[in-house]
C-alpha cells in the first residue's frame, strides 16, 4: 500500500504525521487496548507495518503512554478538587520544589505550573473530605513556601477526556 502524503507539519524534529499515523493516534486514543492485529485492520495496513508505526510514533514520544482510564466513583475515589497554590517565593528552585512534591503526591493526577495568577493548578482526586484534609495538610500545609490555596470541588463531572484533537484526516 503506498504511503499517505503528509498532511501535518513535523511534531518531532523532521519527522512528519502522515493520515495512516494520524488514524493509528485517533484510534488509540479512543481504545488503546487494541490488538496489533485489530488496529492495523482498521487502520487499512499490515500488521507489521502497523507496528513498526506504532512503535515510531512511541519513540518519537507522541505516544507517551497506554493506560487504562478507571472510574473514580467505582473505586470509592469520588472527590475530585481542582487547587491552585501560590507560593511565597518564586525562584526556579522554589518552583521545582514544589512541583516534585505535587507531582510526587498520589492523589494528583494533574499538576500544572501556570502563569498570571496562581503559580500552580492541581487536580486531586480522593475518596472523601478527609482524604482531601490528609493531603492539604501532608503536601500543602506542611510547606512554608505555600501562601495560599484556593480548592475548588467538583459537584458534577460534564466531561471529561484524554483526546488531544488531531488534524483532518484526508
Amino acid at each position: 500500500m503506498p504511503a499517505d502524503p503528509p498532511v501535518s507539519p513535523a511534531l518531532t524534529g523532521e519527522q512528519t504525521l502522515d493520515a495512516t499515523d494520524l488514524r493509528i493516534l485517533d484510534l488509540l486514543q479512543q481504545d488503546a487496548s487494541l490488538s496489533n492485529q485489530s488496529l492495523a485492520e482498521r487502520v487499512h495496513v499490515s500488521p507489521a507495518t502497523c507496528l513498526r508505526r506504532v512503535k515510531r510514533l512511541e519513540e518519537a514520544g507522541i505516544i507517551e503512554r497506554r493506560v487504562a482510564i478507571l472510574s473514580p466513583d467505582a473505586l470509592g475515589a469520588g472527590l475530585t478538587a481542582i487547587v491552585e497554590v501560590t507560593l511565597d517565593h518564586q525562584a526556579a528552585e522554589r518552583l521545582a520544589m514544589f512541583e516534585a512534591r505535587a507531582s510526587g503526591a498520589a492523589a494528583v493526577q494533574q499538576c500544572y505550573r501556570v502563569s498570571g495568577g496562581p503559580d500552580f493548578v492541581l487536580v486531586v482526586q480522593v475518596r472523601d473530605m478527609d482524604a482531601y484534609h490528609r493531603f492539604a495538610n501532608e503536601v500543602l500545609n506542611s510547606d512554608a513556601n505555600v501562601r495560599t490555596v484556593r480548592s475548588f470541588f467538583s459537584v458534577k463531572r460534564a466531561k471529561f477526556g484524554t483526546a488531544i484533537s488531531l488534524p483532518a484526516m484526508g
